[in-house]
């Protein structure tokens, strides 16, 4: 079928496989034609609360199955959903609603009653032209200094970015999904559309479970687990070093790189799965896949760019650089979302519409410096803000942190760049004083590139979606300081 809105992945995995189980919660488990009825159902509660194209649903994204249904049923009826997390602050909620004004808020998704759709039915809920005129969905994203900003995405964005992956994951339909990320980070998000677009299995976990992982993983017998690298920790602490009896066949991870030696320890404790890194921002989704195990012939390399993309490495100039020299990586194609939300002026900073006014291409500069290879595969170095010359000599927080995580008895690493005056400063959770960490340092790295500061933490703060918080930790850093 051809696909215009999110439901159409929905029913089209109704059409393909209406009896195999869809999604998972810890309450239970509903087909592919029971989602299908219960999202119709939700969509019938909002039209009836006078819901559709234009207006914005705020909607509390637990891990549960309701979840799902209401976010469909925004699409349904062609309301914008605006997924946020459960355990967002009161002042976050806030701010939220101020700068959405969603029409309704959905604090605790209510349970309403599943209908079987007819055609007619699902075209009464909401006028197709009308639809397609609005997001589909408003995606918060939190930057390190600002308030979080919505990336506002169309559903033909959205769709092309669905099927763009999925060449590439190559989900089948009897994977079982284990998704511990929060539905309101687009990781854990495009898990559901990943799913229904193979129809396979979701199993989605509320907060509150990380010491049963493992277990959970083992029971339900998921076989795809997307990782980012707090939960990739946690795994790994459960599996104390060794190998693990499971049907995990394939790890993925995004949204925050996985460390080199984190990538290793998961081979050794899970010696069946293949690990297959990505590179993407919310803002056009995802820019590349590497091939399953492809950092072992390219260590680094997050894989080639979707078909149907392009990927652009800019000097200082605005010029592209020579292949192999480091550069802002810039993307162009159909996954390239609209911009942020009530946000003009940084939009126009960071989605570059032609001088000219013409109707080419939006080209997203994505504030990440990276390269690429003479095969044209991707290399992300860091974030404009993390790479930094400390004594005059370049250096980046990546290269710190793996350096520090090489020190015997560091767990954890985490770096603050330089900024007003204060010097570089070094996080860790490790055994060892900080007078030797920076001591066995001076062994790893040029000294000019150690750190002044080094600190020892009980865990590293991460936010909802398993992301380092680095304003936490300049709050850390501001707490000890004299």
């Amino acid at each position: 079928m051809t696909m215009h809105a999110i439901h159409d992945l929905l029913l089209s995995a109704r059409e393909r496989r209406p009896d195999g189980t869809a999604l998972r919660d810890d309450e239970g488990s509903w087909t592919y034609r029971e989602l299908t009825a219960h999202s119709h159902g939700f969509g019938a509660w909002l039209r009836h609360r006078g819901m559709g194209p234009g207006d914005r649903v705020l909607i509390r994204a637990a891990g549960n199955r309701n979840t799902l249904a209401a976010l469909y049923g925004c699409s349904l009826v062609g309301a914008t959903a605006i997924p946020l997390s459960p355990t967002a602050t009161r002042r976050e909620l806030e701010h939220v609603v101020r700068d959405a004004t969603p029409s309704l808020t959905l604090q605790d998704i209510p349970s309403v009653p599943a209908g079987e759709p007819s055609s007619a039915d699902l075209d009464a809920l909401s006028d197709p032209t009308a639809r397609a005129a609005h997001p589909a969905l408003l995606i918060y994203t939190s930057g390190s200094t600002a308030a979080p900003k919505a990336v506002v995405c169309r559903a033909e964005q959205i769709l092309f970015a669905v099927t763009a992956i999925a060449e590439r994951l190559r989900y089948a339909p009897d994977d079982v999904i284990y998704c511990r990320l929060p539905l309101s980070f687009d990781y854990g998000l495009y898990q559901t559309f990943l799913a229904a677009h193979a129809t396979a299995e979701l199993v989605v976990a509320p907060g509150g479970v990380d010491g049963r992982i493992l277990t959970r993983i083992r029971e339900l017998g998921a076989t795809v687990v997307p990782l980012v690298p707090g939960l990739a920790t946690i795994l790994l602490r459960l599996a104390r070093g060794r190998p693990v009896e499971s049907s995990v066949r394939l790890f993925t991870n995004t949204g925050e790189a996985l460390p080199a030696e984190t990538i290793r320890e998961l081979r050794t404790c899970f010696p069946r799965a293949g690990i297959q890194l990505m590179y993407g921002t919310t803002e056009c989704k995802r820019i590349s896949v590497a091939e399953v195990d492809g950092d072992l012939a390219r260590p680094g390399s997050t894989g080639l760019p979707l078909t149907g993309t392009r990927v652009a490495i800019l000097g200082a100039d605005d010029r592209e650089v020579e292949t192999g020299e480091v550069g802002e990586v810039v993307v162009s194609g159909p996954h390239v979302m609209d911009g942020y939300w009530n946000a003009p002026e940084i939009t126009a900073q960071v989605f570059r519409r032609p001088a000219d006014g013409s109707s080419g291409e939006t080209v997203l500069h994505t504030g990440d410096y990276g390269y690429l290879d003479t095969d044209g595969h991707v290399y992300v170095v860091g974030r404009r803000d993390s790479v930094f010359k400390r004594l005059g000599v370049r250096t980046s927080t990546a290269e710190i942190e793996a350096a520090a995580r090489a020190v015997p008895g560091v767990t954890e690493a985490a770096v603050l760049p330089p900024l007003d005056g204060r010097d570089a400063a070094l996080f860790v959770v490790a055994s060892v004083p900080e007078t030797e960490v920076l001591r066995q340092l001076r062994t790893l790295l040029d000294a000019q590139k150690v750190p002044g500061v080094c600190r020892t933490v009980a865990e590293l703060p991460r936010q909802s979606n398993g992301k380092l918080d680095r304003v936490a930790l300049r709050s850390l850093l501001t707490e000890v300081s004299p």
